[in-house]
């Protein structure tokens, strides 16, 4: 551990534990923070209340230098200068109050020439191992030039925010200031807020260099070929991304640059609510000495992992370094994509299992981010809802989607990328009529785009959504490719398919006073 000044932060606390070794992070959560390890080796905590983000605390400081940028609105809450900086006392005098804090230093961005320098200042040991798994770790040498941070996160999340601090809607609060580079977090326990606090202020600060951020996952072929996935939660993005036959580059975060493709971050935040060695092999098997696993239940006595439960929350998370992912491609960079994929889970069993996207299309279908959540997955939720979130992530999105539409269209173009919209959803009826998309038939689409083949196949329009769908693809049914011949009515796939199209043209209408009309065009007819 090397030496770390704070006072210019006003932060006094005599012993800074800076930049400490996972050994040393596991001893003092487990004997201080009643963290345990299991029989698998990874470090079990708890974060508390919040199992979860909280995005309706999440906010952004309002200052005149950003505030033109900004997309405000639900997903961005603005918050004046002075609020923010109430808060950040009351972090800083948490901290304070504490016998030692932790201070863990690293990167963000594996391309040094936009690689930004992240500092976190945090009271908790499990908190610190988090991030020294997330963050990309610098070596001995690097940390001595470290130097001054780009961004410094201020994690007080044992202590309550003000509920009468103006802006605050309760004891939770969250948030980042583009101007001071710093980053708030009260009221919540739970690791992720640093996570996609990084993520946020990547999302701002990337564009305005000229670079694409993105919420998506990538990976390489052996001839250096690059898939880039989007979607939202339940879609595949992990599961289809982390694929034997090629290298991980990253599985949830990462810019497009002159220089190609770099992830974000140095290790990997993934769900394990039901995980198995059956079904996701390499996820299970990173769960290991170095690893930290959220809100699970594990056996009191033999430190078990019970990873069917969801006692504590659904939630359940493990993170860990990129390497302990065997193909994982270190140093995490690429070229430019060949292959551009947005993975839907369409509940209503409508759109075909892969369908090739003009770029007009495909910006439409990144501006509206669209899936469906089924029954079960939420408390209240009965039947299919429809979900858009735009640029496949709109939480963490901070200028407007259509930039980053605008920007991503202008890179495909460039480099000559190909766009695919991939069903993981239901066919042969809506969710409770029909059955999920057959993952081997999944795969083998996926195959099939990374080979060329599917590229070369004859296609037909479908007359609602104007998605060109193939006629015929390698290991893959032709009738499956179609929708419509595997239901057993047609005129209630027409149905459905008319009313999810008439769910895609009202959302898109609060995108129509800034998007193009060609791309308004883009999306379906009703």
């Amino acid at each position: 551990m090397l030496p770390v000044n704070l006072k210019d932060l006003g932060i006094n606390v005599e012993e800074i534990i800076h930049n400490a070794s996972p050994p040393l992070l596991y001893e003092y959560a487990v004997s201080r923070e009643s963290a345990a390890i299991t029989s698998a080796g990874a470090l079990a905590t708890r974060s508390g209340s919040k199992t979860g983000r909280s995005p309706k605390d999440k906010r952004i400081v309002e200052h005149p230098d950003s505030k033109n940028d900004v997309w405000w609105g639900p997903v961005n809450i603005a918050l004046d200068e002075h609020s923010f900086l109430i808060n950040r006392q009351r972090a800083i005098d948490y901290i304070n109050s504490r016998d030692y804090v932790y201070v863990f230093d690293g990167y963000a961005g594996w391309d040094p020439e936009y690689q930004m320098k992240i500092r976190v200042i945090c009271t908790q040991a499990y908190h610190a191992l988090f991030m020294h798994n997330m963050l990309i770790r610098p070596t001995e040498e690097e940390l001595k030039s470290f130097g001054q941070p780009d961004m410094t996160i201020f994690n007080a999340g044992a202590f309550p925010a003000n509920p009468l601090t103006g802006g605050m809607t309760s004891s939770t609060s969250v948030d980042l200031s583009f101007e001071h580079k710093e980053f708030a977090i009260l009221g919540t326990q739970y690791a992720g807020e640093m996570k996609k606090g990084v993520f946020t202020a990547m999302n701002y600060w990337m564009p305005k260099r000229g670079v694409l951020s993105m919420h998506c996952s990538a990976n390489e072929g052996a001839k250096g070929d690059v898939s880039l996935f989007f979607g939202l939660s339940g879609t595949g993005k992990t599961t289809l991304s982390a694929d034997p036959h090629r290298s991980l580059i990253g599985d949830d975060e990462h810019c497009w640059s002159d220089n190609g493709i770099f992830n974000i971050e140095g290790g990997c935040y993934a769900k394990c609510i039901d995980l198995s060695p059956q079904k996701e092999p390499e996820i299970f098997n990173a769960i290991k000495f170095g690893s930290v696993l959220e809100n699970v239940v594990y056996d009191p006595d033999t430190r078990e992992v019970d990873y069917s439960s969801h006692k504590i929350t659904e939630n359940t998370r493990a993170s860990y370094p990129i390497e302990y992912i065997p193909n994982s491609k270190i140093p995490c960079r690429g070229g430019h994509p060949t292959n551009i994929i947005f993975l839907t889970c369409d509940a209503f069993g409508v759109l075909p299992p892969v369908s090739k996207l003009t770029p007009d299309q495909a910006s439409y279908h990144f501006i509206s981010g669209y899936t469906a959540k089924v029954a079960g997955t939420e408390v209240g939720v009965t039947e299919p809802q429809v979900t858009f979130s735009a640029c496949f992530g709109s939480p963490f999105m901070v200028w407007h989607p259509t930039k980053y539409a605008q920007m991503l269209a202008e890179r495909m173009q460039q480099h000559s990328s190909d766009c695919w919209l991939v069903n993981t959803g239901w066919t042969g009826g809506p969710h409770g009529v029909g059955k999920r998309m057959s993952l081997p038939h999944t795969r083998a689409i996926l195959d099939a785009i990374h080979d060329g083949s599917l590229t070369k196949a004859a296609y037909e329009n479908d007359p609602i959504f104007g998605l060109a769908i193939p006629k015929t693809c390698n290991n893959v049914p032709s009738e499956v490719l179609q929708p419509r011949l595997t239901w057993t009515d047609s005129k209630k796939y027409d149905e459905s398919a008319r009313k999810l199209a008439a769910q895609f043209v009202e959302n898109f209408k609060k995108y129509e006073g800034i998007a193009s009309k060609h791309l308004v065009a883009a999306g379906p007819k009703v």
